[in-house]
């Protein structure tokens, strides 16, 4: 198994942005949060991601965010996440 990237950005997006391909703009996100590899794998089996208030269970193959908490809360109805690579630096 590949080892899981170390870090992934975290886009908070409104559903009625995002395109009926999946598609959208990054700029189009409500929030980001640059998120790191905690060591742990969650409840879901994926490995956990955590930062800027952002914890989320990634599958890394397919980038899919099996489980998330932003601000210690589940998303509101209207939102959903995407997982872009992280910025460098």
């Amino acid at each position: 198994m590949r080892t899981p990237p170390k870090r992934f950005e975290i886009l908070v997006v409104p559903e009625h942005v995002v395109g009926h391909d999946g598609t959208f703009r990054p700029e189009d996100a409500i929030r980001s949060a640059l998120v790191e590899a905690t060591g742990e794998w969650g409840a879901s089996g994926y490995p956990r991601y955590a930062g800027q208030g952002v914890v989320a269970d990634v599958d890394p193959a397919t980038r899919t965010v099996e489980a998330v908490l932003v601000d210690g809360a589940e998303l509101d109805y209207g939102l959903t996440v995407r997982v872009v690579d992280a910025p460098l630096g």
